[in-house]
């Protein structure tokens, strides 16, 4: 299960690096190739609660497996795409293979164990999630220097057909593909609350991913304001759905369970933090400093080491030091963030910038997953399909989110500055740097602010 986590989230950042490469051999524009890259994301985030309730349906071994079917035949096919239209069109079915599998670790791992050992899995869940986020750019960066029979960014899509298959074998030895609700008891999908999601989700991502392309016209600024609009209209119906015995896509009684509201504050705030300084970091590195994909793929291996490591063993520190650890994290990711800015400020980073990769990757890990594990570790078993799909979701609309929105400050900055050269580069990167310590600081704090929540 973890080893399809791994793949899903590998994806999300994999295609970052090889976007220069499909550009030249796809002839995809600029808006082509950020929607090859957010397309996944989009339809990954839209459908992941239904995909948890179709596992809490249909049994969450079964539907794994048929998401990780669907996974693997669209990474087969956007390794084989002609062309950037159908490119980003299998990559929107690969997003929904994603959605249908992914949900299900989460519920299985809130079902099987308890009590300590599901603490264990959740942080080996955390390392999983987080880890496959920066090793997706340093894969891609290896996969696309290798050039491999001279198919240039294909293999960055193939690769994932052969570990496909060999899980696909693996799960049908060793998954549960019964567990779904009885009839009588099995909860409607929703699909109006589906509906209402998709559409104020999809409002959402596509004006923050194009707006940049297309210097923000008048289109994009309705589309959020509607998006906003939409979020509203949704969450009032499905309030009005519980009232009225419905099943609604997340039960209110999973809203107001103690301190999930916290840990979804926290988590989208940690989530846009990696996924930006990295998306930020690669255009810098790759545009700026001239970096090959492979040298660009490799800058982020220290991050993604420490950051798995701290995942794992951060519950045995001593005891005293648990309940300060999350507020530590944000504010050890601030100041290390700023230190990376002020590397690259001067020239191409030295010892000083592997030293705030390292305090990244660490503040990181420790904002992220005891906030993942407090939040779903005393969650009702028949809760955890909602859960799970709550907090997948917001985990994929921060990291939409934080590439969306540090993507279009460092080309804000950048486009201000004129020509593109590395010290203009290194000034984009340093705001940038800033807007996410800023982001940081704020994750910091929310304890203070959100604890009754």
């Amino acid at each position: 299960m973890l080893a399809a986590l791994f793949m899903a989230a590998l994806d999300v950042f994999i295609v970052n690096v090889a976007a220069p490469t499909i550009g030249s051999g796809l002839h995809a524009s600029g808006a082509d190739l950020q929607l090859v890259i957010a397309g996944y994301a989009i339809t990954y985030s839209v459908l992941l609660i239904t995909g948890a309730r179709l596992g809490d349906r249909l049994g969450h071994g079964r539907v794994h497996l048929a998401g990780l079917a669907l996974f693997t035949a669209a990474s087969l096919a956007c390794g084989l795409a002609r062309g950037a239209t159908a490119l980003i069109v299998f990559r929107l079915v690969q997003g929904a293979g994603a959605a249908l599998m992914i949900p299900q670790v989460l519920s299985l791992i809130q079902r099987t164990f308890t009590g300590e050992a599901r603490a264990r899995a959740l942080g080996a869940y955390s390392a999983v999630l987080a880890v496959g986020a920066a090793a997706g750019q340093v894969v891609g960066g290896v996969l696309v220097s290798a050039d491999l029979f001279g198919t240039g960014w294909r293999p960055v899509f193939l690769v994932n057909v052969p570990v496909g298959a060999v899980l696909l074998v693996l799960g049908r030895r060793v998954l549960p593909r019964g567990g779904g609700a009885e009839p009588e008891q099995a909860r409607a999908l929703d699909l109006p609350g589906l509906v209402l999601l998709g559409a104020a989700v999809s409002l959402l991502t596509v004006p923050l991913v194009l707006g940049q392309e297309e210097d923000w016209p008048l289109w994009s600024w309705l589309s959020l304001g509607v998006a906003v609009a939409l979020f509203a209209v949704f969450c009032g119906y499905e309030f009005r759905l519980a009232r009225r015995g419905g099943a609604p896509l997340i039960a209110p009684r999973v809203l107001r369970h103690p301190g999930i509201g916290r840990a979804v504050f926290r988590i989208l705030a940690v989530m846009s933090v990696n996924a930006g300084f990295l998306f930020a970091l690669t255009l810098h590195v790759q545009g700026g400093l001239g970096y090959s994909a492979l040298r660009a793929g490799l800058s982020f291996a220290p991050t993604a080491v420490v950051f798995g490591a701290v995942s794992l063993t951060w519950r045995k520190w001593p005891a005293a030091w648990q309940g300060a650890l999350t507020p530590a994290g944000f504010a050890l990711t601030a100041v290390s963030a700023a230190v990376v800015g002020l590397a690259f400020h001067g020239g191409d980073g030295g010892a000083l910038l592997y030293a705030g990769y390292a305090g990244v990757g660490i503040g990181l890990a420790l904002a992220f997953s005891p906030t993942l594990t407090g939040a779903l570790a005393t969650v009702r078993p028949e809760d955890a399909a909602d859960a799970s799909g709550l907090l997948a979701t917001v985990v994929q609309l921060g990291q939409l989110i934080g590439v969306a929105a540090f993507g279009t400050l460092f080309l804000n900055r950048l486009e201000s500055l004129g020509a593109l050269r590395a010290y203009t580069s290194a000034e984009a990167f340093s705001v940038c740097a800033w807007a996410l310590a800023g982001t940081a600081a704020a994750g910091a704090v929310s304890g203070l602010v959100l604890r009754r929540r």
